[in-house]
């Protein structure tokens, strides 16, 4: 009877955890299952021809520049292979920091909003939490799988390999749900684990990207789940034996997760927390600089990311205008409406999309951050303050417009530095460009986020990260498809200048900067008017 009565809490649990993330959730299956989609029905309907095929191959196969996002290509002449390649290189990364923000928000949300603690008040021990919480991941993580499946089911791929290769992406997952573990149990707070879990997400792509574009360190992909992922092989002489790896890392990682959990206080972390410090009153004069204070930490952290990104495409970039680059390769991409990277600065402008899409996500986090604080009820404790509503959220505002700046500025000037460093003959004024290039984009993201939090607090999140990543997929689905030109012209991704290779697009970057202005003077006016909102 005990026995039944504990299963029947453990059940409880995590469908209470799976349910609190499934916005997340819903938006990265959507994303894995579209992906899949796309790539598979896009490439057989691009290179109907064998001959098509085989040239496409031949001029990717040694491109250093591609191998960077999508990793090492195998047997690209046929569908399976290349959507082997496309899906599994870009959804695996999508993996891993799925991975990671579902085991934070598992372990660590509930315990830094001080629910954690009613709930082990009970007749629940922290064995059965820890338990219900990882079958939560789990469910995500079958969910994406499922969703990732379908996907390819629906492009053409045969149900075994397409089982195989969502499979090999997916099981990215557990690895980096189990660093998110750890990094929950070593943090003092939900922010730093999360801080923490993204350094070392982002050194497992460094070493996969290393591995893939470097000569003579290929070894470099047994030591990242991401290489584990490409190793697996799907439809190149599949390697089932390599699932050996994310499975023992997963096991070893949550044990060492649940013995730090069960040796510390809740609220707690092994890392020490500076609270017998002398006070420091920097940055306290204002809640613009009480936030820049909170994020500054953060902000350091995408900022360094960034420019490790940065610096690696300039890197690069040589290397891809002195690469065998033939006349029908820059066909092909021009059929995926891509451009031209048959220079140093076309690569560059092809690839600072990215930077677009970065930038955009960033917006998001940090309207998101705006609502974590009201839903942990800080902001009420602000705001019984002689400060109000309308300055409190303006100065976020301003503060993340500014941040955005600093991380697009980053990226160019860290691009400048890894491009010098080979030769490649671009100015720094011009990376400079294509860095700041990014920020009308960002700006109208910035303002439909904050629209969002004004009128829908508890769905803003969803809303605000749903829509980049629905501008950006359709950026490439309709490249891919070759929608009709009214179609293509809806996201701001098709109004973005490929700078440096194309001049700076001044009318489209006024038209999106306008719009996120006035979405972010009815946010304002919305938030003004309504109540504030618990989590």
């Amino acid at each position: 009877m005990v026995r039944g009565a504990e299963v029947a809490r453990t059940r409880a649990l995590a469908v209470r955890a799976f349910l609190d993330a499934r916005t997340r959730t819903v938006v990265f299956a959507y994303l894995f299952a579209l992906y899949g989609f796309v790539q598979a029905y896009g490439y057989r309907h691009a290179y109907p021809t064998a001959a098509d095929r085989l040239s496409f191959a031949r001029s990717f196969a040694a491109n250093v520049g591609l191998r960077l996002f999508y990793g090492l290509p195998h047997d690209i002449v046929t569908v399976q292979g290349y959507v082997a390649w496309r899906v599994g290189g870009t959804l695996a990364i999508a993996a891993a920091v799925y991975g990671l923000f579902a085991a934070v928000r598992a372990l660590r949300a509930d315990e830094d909003a001080g629910r954690t603690e009613l709930v082990l008040a009970g007749a629940v021990g922290r064995g059965t939490l820890g338990l219900a919480a990882t079958a939560a991941i789990a469910a995500g993580a079958l969910l994406l799988w499922l969703a990732e499946l379908v996907g390819f089911v629906a492009g053409g791929i045969a149900f075994g390999g397409a089982a195989f290769l969502a499979l090999a992406t997916a099981s990215v997952i557990p690895v980096c749900a189990g660093v998110g573990a750890v990094a929950s149990q070593l943090a003092p707070s939900r922010r730093v684990a999360l801080e923490l879990g993204g350094a070392i997400v982002g050194v497992f792509f460094l070493l996969r990207a290393v591995a893939d574009t470097a000569d003579g360190v290929g070894w470099l992909r047994w030591a990242t789940p991401l290489g584990w992922a490409e190793e697996l092989r799907p439809f190149a002489g599949p390697r089932p034996v390599v699932l050996l790896l994310p499975l023992a890392a997963t096991v070893l990682l949550f044990v060492v997760a649940w013995r730090i959990a069960v040796s510390r206080d809740i609220g707690t972390g092994v890392l020490p927390v500076r609270d017998s410090a002398e006070p420091d009153l920097r940055l306290l004069s204002s809640p613009g600089l009480q936030a820049l204070r909170a994020m500054r930490g953060t902000l350091l952290a995408w900022i360094g990311c960034v420019a490790a990104f940065g610096f690696v495409l300039g890197t690069v970039s040589n290397a891809v205008s002195s690469a065998d680059v033939s006349a029908s390769m820059q066909k092909q991409i021009e059929k995926l409406g891509a451009g031209s990277i048959t220079t140093p600065a076309g690569y560059l402008g092809l690839v600072f999309v990215f930077v677009v899409l970065v930038a955009g996500i960033f917006m998001c986090a940090q309207v998101g951050a705006a609502r974590q604080e009201e839903a942990d009820q800080q902001l009420e404790t602000l705001l019984a303050q002689p400060v109000g509503r309308v300055r409190w959220l303006v100065g976020r505002l301003v503060l993340a417009a500014c941040a955005a700046t600093a991380l697009s500025l980053a990226a160019g000037l860290a691009a400048w530095a890894g491009a010098s460093a080979t030769g490649s003959p671009i100015s720094l004024p011009r990376l400079l460009e294509a860095g700041l290039n990014a920020l009308p984009a960002a700006l109208l993201f910035l303002g439909f986020a904050a629209l969002a939090y004004g009128l829908v607090p508890r769905a803003s999140s969803a809303l605000s990260y749903g829509l980049v990543t629905l501008a950006f997929l359709w950026q490439l689905v309709g490249s891919v498809l070759a929608l009709p030109h009214w179609l293509l012209v809806a996201t701001p991704f098709a109004h973005v200048g490929l700078v440096p290779a194309q001049p700076f697009r001044a009318g489209a970057a006024v038209v999106m900067v306008g719009i996120g202005v006035v979405a972010a003077v009815a946010a304002v006016g919305a938030f003004r008017r309504r109540d504030l909102t618990g989590a």
